[in-house]
């Protein structure tokens, strides 16, 4: 048995269905008939129920990692577990046997030794080791290929291969794969797919691979992103304009035509040479260009355009550089003869239209803040230029931000980790201030812990690179003690390795130093190279106050050539090795049809890489090469267009998609970022369905919280519209793992809510279902609390079936269905009620309200009709009072959100539905918009819409509907714009709150309105009872309770009213005359009693029994069919330390709940009709029983939530679960019928009714006439018997002996005398009289002779009684025997002379 305590937080924790143990009362539940109470409904706090239907324990040990199969219908099953410790990572199936992996070493109830993987056969239910020299360490993924029946397993082992084996089903042996396996960082496997079209093995991990190098430039002439031009040259071209749309530019004198007076137009121009594109100067004047940026640039020449319009042109010009004014020699490419040539003070600009611009080399990068360039000559009217651009040394960036360059495709860019704040400098060139970005670090931390910054500069071309770290100088920035050393790594392209360089920021003045020199090598036109900074390993200094500071300036790639010979980079103090092979990371692809053998673990040779290993060796570089053991590709998903995506815990550091985290796209040959650079947290898992691709993690938004948090371990992305989009607003903790079965992707992990788009959380454990048709969550089926690693589909299922699943992980509670706080119930199944859970889902965003000292929970039911009888015994026996003063109500059970605290039926005149009508303390979603606290439930087309109107705020813990269409709720809350309180009518007619047709109640001082009942009597069935602690309704005084008539809209009190608090009423009499009211009740002028009852015949109150023998407050009441000397009562001692309930006979009360433990809450008591019976006994009859509802504890079964009770003993029915895991509790029981019998009928099938009417016609009609037969032959027996006496005989000797002539004749005689009846003895005299006036009427023939008119069926009974068949009414004759005959022969009868005979027809001349 399952001891409890009320601080047995362990217990909640394993939940309570230990309880379930073998008990022969328990093994089958009593058959309850809810069908005589219309529609059932059952409400409560829980996310899960189960009956208690078996008779052996179901245990769970967190411990231990649980398979569960899940039906395609949601039901689950538990058929095994590991041993403690183990865990279940995967599985998948190969025709009728799942396979699954983990770590562990036995499974299953007789616990099968196994190491790691086993196999499960569902149609036998057995586990099965799979040979025994399997991989030696644990095991993270399978695949399943059936086409060749082999088990692809991968995992973190070394044999029988390096982290990959395959199982051979067939051979029922392990083999290593033909490419050995996988070594590096982690070493390990988490993913195991197929391509798009099943004919190649994607592996996904942490682990390094080796390829033979094959890399190749992306271009080696001019750059493709800038037109071409023949006044460019491969190294000019390759020279990244410096953006000036923050520079300061003046044209003096400027061209009075507005069209051509704007110099910022000739910056980037957006069109060919005209209007809008070109400026020109003041007619007949040179000019002069200045601009000015403040900031220090370095810059390798200009970019000059020149203009073509009529009548206007450049011809020379000169530069001259800002702020040292020294006028700039130039290198420039001669068109005529292809030369280089220089120039200074009049450089030429070319007149020729097909020349778009030229390119203006300075002899050295110069740093400088802005040029001047001088028109000094020109043809026409004026000079002019159509394009301006100052090219830089090569391609830089910034700390501070940057902006796009003219022709590039994207600007530089930076990223960091940590904080980061923007400090400020004068620096030694005039007029310009330098902004930087530093960072503080605690003396001592780990680098990879420290702070971090990525630069990542756009480069145009590939070239030969110097790469500057620019540091500025502290002396400037006054914080040289701070400063320490970093670590710079340089990430160039093109199969190179990282370059990586230990840099002194402890530098006095501004200082520029060489962090790498070498080839920069694009792969591919939106490539961006990488330099990433961080803590030194072994930092300089002793730093300041603990503190080192990080500091961040700008970054500068000066080309050098753009030549790329060189495949070896260098620099001032770092160091890379030249290789012969690339590096990948994460990913490998293996064709199925590949006969090669080679070794992953070593070097891969061309011939066996394929066109998506490029994936591996671009997130290697992607990544800078700072992979670790925690780095690693989990998942991986290829859409049919080709396009895979890639999902796992890394950060992409360098190239096109440099900032990008955790989730990534290789499409055509280079990895493109996803919307808002990916995820902010790993991913796990990914299920691809159309062009919905579900991502799984432990994620909360994308990296730039585009999503307000609403990607909460679970996110969709749409491919077709690039896009994110949320499902719902995620679950609250980790997802581990998705499946795709019946149009639901169903994810597993640890987490207890489902969000909806309004982050309110439906109760789901750890198992969550979303429905890809209608994108919401939906019910999950059965109910899991724990940590779930893993769901999988099972084998396919038959033609028509559903897919089956199955489920493992770390599991504390599973309940066989799993609902929101309501289920509906029916008759009909073989081992208990059939339960249908809720179809919707409720949330729980609302408040969970705490209810005041007063307040229990109570909640209403449709009443039963009246009963047949009522005890003559006198209920209303006055005691004298026990106590001055009343006891308060004990605190309700706690009922968080989500919970349904009452409901009741209502038939929706605009579906034709009925539908329930729930109320509580949740919230729910329903046309996009969030309501709370009532709702209406239709269970036919399982939805959920809110009432019309304003809003309740609070906790609704009664619903009433009456005659009207009105619907009263009650509760703690307030209705938003309305003064009411606890109480609100609703009509449901009109679909709106009616705000006038009832004041409102009041409560007493220093309380608030608490109903917690609504009800109504037949007897009074234009009224309402409204129950629960209040002072007054309006200005009419009725503590506690008060009749509303629905007809005058009026308050009214009941009698004197009482004192106190009422949490339950029930009624009694035949036609609910008697209300019986339970709480802490004081009457007026009279006792204090705890159960009370009003009589509406004389308007009278008065207490029921001995109030001293109910040992404290009453919290549920209920009447046993309108039995008033036959009430239970239930609720908690004075003192609240313990339950009780107690049984009223009439006379006296008597315990009948000794055995309920101390933490059990009574809701509801509530009776049930049977389909079977138990034995009868003097408390409860044999065709009924007392369900008990609530939380429930007894020594007898441990614990429940509903508990039915026969008089004698407690049988637990139903146990619920939180989504915590915890004990649920149950609130009420509602149902539609307002009057239904206990009464047991047994009806047979149709068929056999219409077998059995035929055999009794058959039998009835067989009797008659065999009792014809029987009668006619012991008269004739009577008259033989008779002895002939000659004095009795008449004076009448010529009378003939008559006898029959033929049986047949006997057969109608005998059967006229069974229908027509035979005269009574008593008649004899007056039938001689009728005799004689008898023979003076003529004859009449009779209708039973032989004449064929007798066999005229007859239309009613009456007609055969009367003889009405054809003949009218005929009369017999009776005569005396005169002589004695003894009827020996065939057909004779017996006759003794003077014997009395009825003569039925003497027409026999025999």
């Amino acid at each position: 048995m399952h001891s409890q305590s009320s601080s047995s937080i362990r217990w909640l924790s394993t939940f309570f269905f230990a309880a379930l143990l073998t008990n022969p009362a328990f093994a089958s539940l009593p058959m309850v008939d809810f069908s005589r109470m219309g529609q059932v409904g059952l409400a409560g706090a829980f996310a899960g129920l189960s009956l208690f239907n078996n008779a052996t324990a179901v245990t769970f040990d967190p411990s231990v990692s649980s398979l569960l199969a899940r039906t395609g219908e949601g039901v689950l099953t538990t058929l095994g577990t590991t041993n403690a410790g183990g865990s279940i990572q995967s599985g998948c199936a190969i025709n009728d046997i799942f396979y699954f992996a983990g770590s562990f070493s036995s499974i299953g109830n007789t616990s099968v030794s196994a190491s790691n993987i086993a196999s499960y056969t569902p149609s036998s239910g057995v586990f099965a080791a799979l040979g025994s020299n399997g991989p030696n360490g644990p095991i993270y993924s399978l695949y399943c290929d059936v086409s060749t029946s082999k088990l692809w397993v991968g995992g973190h082992f070394t044999s029988p291969g390096s982290s990959v084996a395959i199982w051979d089903t067939k051979s029922n042996s392990w083999s290593a794969p033909p490419f050995k396996g996988f070594t590096g960082d982690g070493g390990e496997v988490f993913s195991i797919t197929s391509n798009a079209s099943e004919n190649s093995l994607f592996f996904a991990g942490s682990f390094l691979t080796s390829f033979a190098a094959n890399a190749t430039a992306l271009n080696n002439t001019n750059n493709p992103n800038i037109p071409y031009s023949p006044g460019a040259t491969p190294f000019s071209s390759s020279l990244v304009p410096v953006p000036l749309e923050g520079a300061q530019i003046l044209g003096q004198p400027s061209s009075s035509d507005p069209q051509f007076s704007n110099i910022l137009n000739i910056l980037c121009p957006a069109g060919p040479d005209g209007p809008g594109n070109t400026w020109l100067a003041a007619n007949g004047n040179g000019a002069v260009i200045t601009v000015r940026d403040f900031l220090s640039i370095d810059a390798y020449g200009v970019r000059l355009g020149n203009t073509f319009q009529s009548g206007f042109g450049t011809t020379t010009f000169s530069v001259t550089s800002i702020p040292d004014n020294t006028v700039q020699t130039l290198s420039y490419v001669n068109l005529s003869t292809g030369q280089n040539m220089t120039c200074t003070t009049t450089c030429p600009l070319s007149t020729d239209s097909s020349i778009l611009y030229q390119d203006f080399i300075f002899t050295a990068p110069v740093t400088l803040t802005g040029i001047q360039i001088t028109l000094s000559g020109w043809t026409g009217e004026a000079p002019g230029l159509h394009m301006l651009q100052l090219l830089s040394s090569g391609a830089f960036a910034s700390s501070n931000g940057n902006l796009k360059s003219c022709f590039s495709p994207n600007p530089s860019n930076t990223t960091s980790t940590g904080k980061w704040a923007t400090k400020n400098a004068v620096t030694n060139i005039p007029a310009t201030l330098q902004t930087v970005l530093v960072s503080t670090v605690t003396v001592g931390m780990s680098p990879s812990q420290a702070p971090s910054f990525t630069w990542q500069p756009y480069v145009s071309a590939s070239g030969q690179y110097d790469v500057y770290l620019v540091i500025p100088g502290c002396a400037d920035f006054q914080d040289c003690p701070l400063r320490t050393s970093v670590q710079v790594t340089v990430f160039p392209g093109g199969g190179s390795q990282p370059w990586v360089s230990s840099i002194s920021q402890q530098v006095q003045s501004d200082t520029s130093t060489l962090v790498y020199s070498g080839p920069i090598v694009p792969s591919s036109t939106d490539f961006v190279t990488t330099v990433s900074m961080t803590l030194a390993n072994n930092p300089e200094g002793t730093g300041q106050d603990g503190q080192y500071e990080l500091v961040a300036g700008n970054v500068a790639l000066v080309l050098t050539s753009a030549s790329v010979a060189s495949a070896v980079g260098s620099g001032s103090s770092g160091s890379n090795t030249a290789s012969s092979s690339q590096h990948g990371f994460g990913f490998f692809e293996w064709p199925l049809s590949s006969s090669a053998s080679i070794d992953a673990t070593g070097t891969i040779p061309n011939t066996s890489e394929t066109s998506l290993d490029m994936i591996s060796i671009d997130l290697y570089n992607a990544m800078g090469a700072t992979t670790s053991a925690t780095t690693s590709v989990t998942a991986v998903a290829q859409h049919p267009s080709g396009t895979v995506y890639l999902g796992g815990n890394f950060q992409l550091i360098s190239g096109s998609t440099s900032g990008v985290s955790n989730i990534v796209a290789f499409k055509s040959g280079s990895f493109i970022s996803l919307p808002n650079n990916g995820l902010n947290g790993p991913v796990t898992s990914f299920v691809l369905s159309g062009n919905e691709l579900y991502v799984g993690g432990s994620f909360t938004d994308t990296n730039t919280a585009s999503t307000q948090g609403k990607l909460k371990g679970v996110a969709i992305y749409d491919i077709s519209s690039n896009s994110w989009k949320a499902m719902g607003a995620g679950v609250n903790g980790v997802v581990n793992s998705l499946a795709l079965a019946n149009g639901q992707i169903v994810v597993a992990g640890n987490f207890t809510e489902a969000l909806n788009s309004s982050a309110a959380g439906a109760p789901v454990g750890g198992l969550a279902t979303w429905s890809v048709s209608t994108g919401s969550w939906v019910n999950s089926g059965g109910f899991v609390v724990g940590n779930m690693t893993f769901i999988g589909n099972g084998t396919l299922p038959a033609s028509g079936q559903k897919q089956t699943q199955f489920v493992a992980g770390s599991v504390r509670t599973v309940a066989e269905y799993g609902s929101s706080g309501l289920v509906m119930l029916s008759s009909g199944g073989s081992t208990g009620p059939l339960v249908t859970p809720m179809g919707a889902q409720l949330t729980s965003s609302v408040a969970n309200v705490s209810s005041p000292a007063t307040v229990t929970k109570r909640h209403p039911h449709v009443r039963r009709g009246p009963s047949a009888w009522i005890s003559h015994l006198n209920i209303g026996t006055l005691f004298s009072r026990q106590s001055a003063t009343s006891s308060i109500l004990p605190p309700s059970p706690p009922a968080p959100a989500p919970a349904v605290l009452a409901g009741a039926f209502w038939t929706n005149v605009s579906t034709s539905h009925q539908v329930a009508i729930i109320g509580g303390n949740f919230s729910f979603s329903s046309s996009s918009v969030t309501s709370s606290a009532v709702a209406i439930y239709d269970p036919i087309a399982s939805s959920i819409s809110a009432l019309a109107g304003a809003q309740i705020n609070g906790v609704v813990r009664a619903v009433y509907v009456d005659q009207k269409q009105q619907l009263f709720v009650g509760g703690e809350f307030n209705l938003t714009g309305t003064s009411a309180s606890g109480l609100a009518l609703y009509d449901l007619s009109a679909q709106q709150w009616d705000t006038s047709s009832m004041q409102p109640l009041q409560p007493s001082a220093g309380s608030s309105v608490v109903v917690r009942s609504i009800s109504s009597s037949t007897y009074k069935s234009d009224a309402v009872i409204i129950v629960g602690s209040f002072a007054q309704a309006g200005s009419v005084a009725c503590q506690a309770i008060c009749l509303f008539d629905t007809t005058l809209n009026q308050w009214s009190s009941l009698g004197s009213g009482i004192q106190g608090d009422i949490s339950s009423v029930s009624y009694a009499g035949n036609n609910q005359e008697i209300l019986i009211a339970a709480g802490s009740i004081t009457l007026l002028g009279g006792p204090t009693t705890n159960v009370a009852q009003y009589n509406f015949v004389n308007s009278t109150w008065a207490a029921i029994g001995n109030s001293a023998e109910i040992p404290g407050p009453v919290t549920a009441v209920t009447v046993n069919n309108g039995n008033s000397s036959s009430i239970f009562a239930a609720g908690r001692t004075a003192d609240g330390s313990s339950p009780f309930m107690m049984f009223w006979d009439g006379i006296s009360w008597s315990s009948v709940g000794s055995s309920l433990q101390g933490t059990t809450n009574i809701s509801q008591l509530l009776m049930v009709p049977l389909l079977n019976t138990h034995s009868a006994n003097s408390i409860i009859e044999s065709d009924r029983m007392l369900m008990i509802s609530g939380a429930l504890s007894d020594s007898s079964f441990g614990s429940a939530s509903s508990v039915l009770f026969d008089g004698s003993s407690f049988i637990p029915y139903m146990a619920t679960a939180t989504a915590q895991g915890a004990l649920g509790s149950i609130s009420s029981l509602f149902y539609s019928l307002a009057n239904f019998s206990f009464t047991q009928q047994q009806f047979l099938a149709t068929g056999i009714v219409i077998l059995i009417s035929i055999a009794i016609a058959a039998g009835v009609v067989f009797l008659l006439a065999l009792i014809g037969i029987l009668w006619t032959l012991l008269s004739r027996r009577d008259d033989r018997v008779a002895k002939y006496n000659a004095s009795d005989d008449d004076d009448d000797d010529n009378s003939v002996q008559h006898r029959p002539s033929s049986l047949l004749e006997h057969i109608n005689a005998a059967t006229r005398t069974t229908i027509l009846g035979a005269p009574s003895p008593s008649n004899m005299v007056g039938a001689e009289k009728d005799g004689a006036a008898r023979e003076a009427t003529p004859a009449e023939p009779d209708p039973f002779g032989p004449d064929g008119s007798n066999y005229l069926r007859a239309e009613t009974p009456s007609d055969a009684v009367v003889g009405t068949m054809a003949a009218e009414e005929e009369f017999t004759r009776p005569a005396h025997a005169r002589y004695s005959f003894d009827g020996t022969g065939e057909g004779e009868l017996p006759l003794t002379a003077g014997l009395e005979v009825e003569v039925l027809d003497d027409r026999d001349v025999a």
